[in-house]
């Protein structure tokens, strides 16, 4: 399909949210329709993400958070999880320079501490080549859990501060502070793809005003059309934060 750029004119009419926010999901199902390994569906998710990326940076979102393996996915069977592994360490070697040269940032969050070493140090080594970059700001979730980010977030606040003297609101600026996305902005915009409606134990308390859109597209099929309409959506919903639109008070 040929691309086709954003003029001006369109930029103008579209709100393009600041952050957008990706449970990747269909992998497997993709590979079991064309009677192909499970393997094969990830590493065309793989592919996905580098479109995606692309087309979140052409479109100016600042911030893109993609969900790439869960705390729960530990449970799946081991050669899956090896061969994520294996996939997690190509492309942590592969596109960093990729990223590097196009001015963007990767971070990752979740509990590292389950990973291999080398993992880690491939995780830390992207990080750090690219922790001045100001273009589209990457985060991948890695050994993510919503419910576990929330915990550990108030564990740290426990024991930095003495809670007892805090109002409610200062406890959950405090969380805030302390989640593993700090110091990013809050998702305007989650998409979850395959045909799934629940988010999956993803920025739980991230998302609590994120506009939702669940699309029966598999990730690997997923690209700049389907990241486009998307927005499309996005733009077309009036976000009140639990208020009312001005001409409701009017």
């Amino acid at each position: 399909m040929t691309k086709k750029p954003l003029d001006d004119a369109s930029k103008e009419k579209k709100e393009f949210p600041e952050h957008i926010a990706i449970i990747m999901d269909g992998n497997g199902r993709w590979a079991q329709k064309r009677c192909l390994p499970r393997t094969m569906g990830h590493k065309k998710g793989a592919e996905a993400v580098r479109r995606t990326v692309e087309s979140a940076a052409e479109f100016g979102i600042k911030y893109l958070t993609l969900f790439g393996f869960s705390s729960e996915n530990w449970n799946r069977p081991e050669q899956e999880v090896k061969d994520l592994m294996d996939l997690l360490r190509h492309y942590l070697r592969s596109q960093i320079s990729k990223f590097h040269e196009k001015n963007a940032r990767m971070s990752v969050i979740g509990d590292r501490t389950a990973f291999d070493s080398d993992i880690v140090k491939l995780i830390e080594n992207a990080e750090n080549v690219t922790r001045d970059n100001d273009g589209i700001h990457v985060i991948i979730a890695l050994n993510y859990g919503g419910k576990n980010d929330i915990a550990q977030a108030c564990k740290k606040l426990i024991h930095n501060s003495d809670v007892e003297k805090f109002d409610v609101a200062a406890i959950e600026q405090g969380i805030t502070e302390n989640l593993y996305t700090a110091g990013i902005p809050d998702p305007d915009l989650m998409i979850r793809t395959s045909g799934e409606t629940r988010i999956s134990n993803f920025l739980l308390w991230q998302c609590a005003y994120a506009e939702m859109i669940f699309t029966p597209t598999l990730w690997p099929d997923f690209g700049r059309d389907d990241l486009l309409k998307a927005i499309d959506d996005y733009a077309g919903r009036e976000r009140r934060y639990g208020g009312l639109k001005q001409s409701s008070i009017a």
